[in-house]
């Protein structure tokens, strides 16, 4: 089994953020990884989402799975932490964690599964070996 790097991203609480329930809502914890993993393509990896765009590709979130464990408020502060836990043909799976600042108490921990897609046709495509390697960190 391969390990890779895990990388953190700092993010807080928006107020449009927050659900009649005055916490953060369910699916905002996936912009949240959303935008932890949009930043580390381009710092920790090299190759951003417009770098894929340039080279006519991208890539589609085929499944999530999240597990609640707390919830956030209106302007906590958190960190992203993300991984990459394997690969397939086309894609990967993306591990997530989210914890509180300061306190570094588990909010929710995940998955996503992406599929590496043509922006031609959106048809899946297989993952070329150089961008495999430069994500294999």
């Amino acid at each position: 089994m391969n390990v890779y790097s895990k990388f953190e991203s700092e993010l807080t609480v928006r107020p449009d953020d927050i659900d009649l329930y005055q916490h953060v809502h369910s699916t905002r914890y996936l912009d949240y990884v959303l935008a932890a993993r949009f930043e580390q393509m381009d710092t920790c990896y090299g190759m951003s989402m417009q770098a894929f765009a340039d080279l006519g590709l991208g890539w589609y979130m085929a499944s999530a799975h999240i597990r609640y464990k707390r919830p956030l408020g209106w302007g906590d502060r958190m960190t992203v932490r993300t991984w990459i836990e394997s690969f397939t043909d086309s894609g990967c799976r993306v591990a997530f964690e989210i914890e509180k600042i300061p306190t570094a108490k588990r909010v929710c921990d995940g998955y996503c599964d992406y599929s590496l897609v043509s922006l031609a046709n959106g048809r899946a495509t297989p993952l070329p070996e150089e961008i495999k390697a430069k994500y294999s960190i």
